[in-house]
């Protein structure tokens, strides 16, 4: 299980929390679980509501888009964070192919998270609007 300040350090690395501080990412710290998954577990389903957000710690992941197998992933990667902020459907499926531990926020604790602390939440939607501007027209 990692401490405190190695969730922090790991958050750190994650693209979506650039910027914050280090008080603020120990208040996400703070929410996230971390959770071991097996192989073959599917952790989002494309098309249907979001219900976490994923930071993935070891292991890799299988991403598949509009039934298109995206490149595996891996280490400091995430997901599930567009589907939280926007309230809209998972944009893809995403399955562990090896033994995966991740850091796991609910739905409720990220929601919670971005209206208790304006500052966390512009950076997220700084961070989240730079993710997906190259896909917008």
């Amino acid at each position: 299980m990692l401490r405190k300040n190695a969730k922090i350090e790991l958050l750190r690395t994650v693209a979506l929390f650039s910027g914050c501080s280090k008080r603020e990412l120990g208040e996400i710290a703070l929410i996230a679980d971390e959770i071991d998954f097996k192989p073959g577990k599917t952790l989002i389903t494309e098309g249907r509501p979001g219900r976490q957000f994923y930071v993935i710690i070891e292991g890799e992941v299988d991403v598949v888009q509009n039934g298109v197998q995206l490149p595996r992933r891996g280490g400091s990667e995430f997901f599930g964070e567009i589907s939280l902020v926007s309230g809209t459907p998972a944009t893809a499926t995403v399955t562990t192919t090896t033994p995966t531990r991740a850091l796991v926020i609910s739905k409720r604790s990220f929601t919670t998270l971005l209206e208790r602390s304006p500052t966390i939440q512009m950076r997220v939607i700084r961070s989240f609007s730079a993710r997906l501007a190259p896909h917008v027209i």
